[in-house]
């Protein structure tokens, strides 16, 4: 059964419609890239995923016992928030909150989590750090252990290697893929369509062109050729 599926979803707000009749699933493993123009609705359709909008039209549908509290989610930091005035454990350890109801403290497990997870993350020695000590890829591999307190299943990543250097964001993308391969299905925003052709099973475009599939088709496809074009000569230009 597919962990999530889009029938026919339109999405906006404020009765403002941005894109109309999504269709697509994602399966257990998966791993997706959502990409198309700035504006075009994908970090509206994020929103969605996560229960913060309401679709204009249309239903979203999830299997396999995922609820809106089991979703991993690393979203695009502010300024304000990479100036948050805690340490790192504390960070980490927040994504379990939604596991703790109405109880007003971590458990053992719970605590065991957050130290598990900064573990793989490879972070330790920076536990007791403030947060807003830490550089850019270091604050982004604590969001991710965040997030990972939150779901054992189902990541989703708004361009969590925004404003990251080349060697950094080589070493995030090494680490969402390990997390793909060890059967977390992940959903991510990027603007890095190069990143999308090497690491997407499968990607949704979001535009004047809508494209569901694999990585393979979606290279064939009139939107993938056309949006691969214009971003070769966008590049070309940063360069001239």
């Amino acid at each position: 059964m597919a962990l999530i599926t889009a029938s026919d979803v339109s999405l906006g707000y404020d009765n403002h419609l941005i894109v109309k009749k999504l269709n697509f699933s994602i399966n257990a493993g998966d791993y997706l890239y959502i990409v198309g123009e700035n504006g075009s609705g994908k970090s509206t359709l994020m929103k969605t995923l996560l229960g913060l909008l309401p679709p204009i039209s249309g239903s979203i549908s999830f299997g396999d016992g995922i609820k809106a509290g089991d979703i991993g989610y690393l979203p695009q930091q502010t300024i304000i928030q990479k100036d948050f005035p805690a340490s790192v454990r504390e960070i980490v350890i927040s994504g379990c909150q939604g596991r703790c109801g109405l109880r007003p403290f971590y458990n053992r497990e719970e605590k065991k989590l957050a130290d598990d997870n900064m573990k793989r993350m490879d972070i330790v020695d920076l536990k007791n750090r403030p947060y807003r000590e830490l550089s850019g890829g270091q604050q982004q591999r604590v969001l991710l252990a965040r997030a990972l307190c939150a779901t054992q299943k189902l990541l989703l990543l708004d361009e969590p290697v925004a404003g990251l250097d080349p060697n950094v964001s080589a070493q995030m993308y090494e680490l969402i893929e390990k997390l793909n391969q060890e059967g977390i299905t992940v959903i991510m925003i990027s603007h890095d369509i190069s990143a999308a052709i090497r690491y997407a099973s499968h990607i949704l475009h979001i535009g004047e062109k809508i494209y569901f599939g694999t990585r393979g088709d979606y290279l064939e496809s009139e939107a993938g050729r056309d949006f691969l074009l214009r971003n070769k000569s966008e590049g070309d230009k940063n360069y001239a």
